[in-house]
């Protein structure tokens, strides 16, 4: 890692709404103008028992690259979330973050950091970004449902299961919503039993299929969690794939 630039010790919090997990955590590198700006999103099975503080790790690797961070807290199944409200919050959450840092944007790439589910909502906002990181992804609500992954969480979620909702779940499915139109990294580790590597090598077939630019990393003994470690051997060419947008 890259740490010769010092980054601040607390981020600045600013709100996008009145409920109490809509907030977001900007974290600035103590340089003029930032390598990038990434905007992190965090997973956790669209459950409220995980925040925004499972993305500190990159946050800090980040900071010490040069990079600029927004760290993004949204509604979540258990705090006032669920479908499509977690979605509104994401994509009001990014809009609030560019429009608080209008010269980071300007001046360098803005690029969508999302882990598991963070990875799913940082794909259906890919219009927000010039470039889409999805680490271990959901990438079809469909097919979590199907699996019933992580005890039915996309029925929580969703508030039913596909047979009855399933508009909504297309909706909330990247892989039934592309074209993308902007540059993806997908990362998914092969020993991943949260999310199976499985769904990212069919969403990335069909992103090609679709005229979508996508690079694949499938990386051997990467777990779920291993995906947001900044130590893991995939992190490095992570970084250096942002910074080539």
């Amino acid at each position: 890692m890259a740490n010769h630039f010092a980054a601040v010790l607390e981020p600045e919090i600013v709100r996008y709404g009145k409920m109490d997990p809509q907030y977001i955590e900007l974290w600035a590198p103590e340089i003029e103008t930032p390598k990038g700006y990434a905007i992190l999103i965090h997973g956790g099975y669209w459950r409220a028992m995980w925040d925004a503080t499972l993305m500190h790790p990159l946050v800090r690797d980040l900071l010490a690259r040069g990079w600029a961070v927004a760290n993004i807290e949204y509604r979540s199944v258990g705090n006032g979330g669920g479908w499509p409200l977690t979605l509104d919050d994401v994509r009001s959450a990014i809009q609030c973050a560019k429009d608080a840092r209008p010269q980071w944007c300007a001046n360098c790439p803005v690029v969508n950091v999302g882990h598991s589910v963070g990875g799913q909502l940082a794909l259906l906002v890919a219009d927000l970004a010039d470039a889409v990181v999805g680490l271990a992804p959901v990438t079809d609500v469909r097919r979590v449902d199907a699996e019933e992954l992580d005890d039915n969480a996309a029925s929580g979620f969703m508030g039913g299961h596909y047979a009855d909702l399933s508009d909504a779940y297309d909706l909330a499915s990247p892989i039934r919503q592309m074209p993308l139109e902007r540059p993806i990294l997908v990362v998914h580790g092969d020993v991943d039993v949260w999310v199976p590597v499985e769904h990212s090598e069919d969403f990335v077939k069909a992103a090609v299929a679709a005229g979508d630019l996508v690079d694949f990393q499938k990386i051997p003994g990467l777990d779920h969690m291993a995906a947001i470690d900044p130590a893991a051997a995939h992190w490095q060419h992570t970084v250096q794939w942002m910074q080539q947008r």
